[in-house]
């Protein structure tokens, strides 16, 4: 595993994932085998061949980081496909589950946008900037900005 780790981070892509693909035979029942598998194939392009891997990763009981990590790959590896109904599911649950992860808010904000659900993606981007931007305008109209996220169409006159 070390060596095809060390092989994606060499950017010899393809050759981590035959490394991969080789452990996965020897070990079918490894969570993180599935997973660094579904991850090769995302690295490669090949997003369609990752969502198996990234499912039965998932199936066999991944945790943690690594659990975290899948459910983002997979949540966005859908929306990439064009199944927003299946990215909205994955990532959500992501968010329920890792709720501090705001790469997760991020790629379910782009999730809602596809499915056309503008007000929530705005809301769940305009939240998340709010509670990790630093920089001091942001920090100064924080409440405000936390204020409006959710009210994007109301009017006060």
């Amino acid at each position: 595993m070390k060596t095809a780790l060390q092989l994606r981070k060499e950017g010899r892509l393809k050759e981590s994932n035959e490394r991969l693909l080789r452990l996965l035979k020897e070990s079918p029942e490894d969570p993180q085998i599935h997973y660094q598998v579904a991850w090769s194939f995302d690295v490669l392009g090949l997003e369609g061949e990752a969502v198996p891997f990234y499912k039965k990763a998932i199936e066999l009981g991944l945790q943690d980081e690594d659990l975290e990590g899948a459910l983002l790959g997979l949540g966005s590896t859908y929306r990439t496909l064009g199944e927003y109904e299946k990215s909205e599911a994955t990532l959500l649950k992501g968010t329920e589950l890792f709720p501090e992860n705001h790469a997760m808010k991020s790629f379910y904000a782009m999730t809602l946008y596809n499915l056309e659900r503008h007000q929530k993606a705005m809301e769940l981007l305009l939240k998340s900037l709010a509670e990790t931007a630093r920089e001091t305008s942001i920090q100064k109209y924080k409440r405000a900005i936390e204020f409006y996220a959710d009210k994007l169409d109301e009017t006060w006159k």
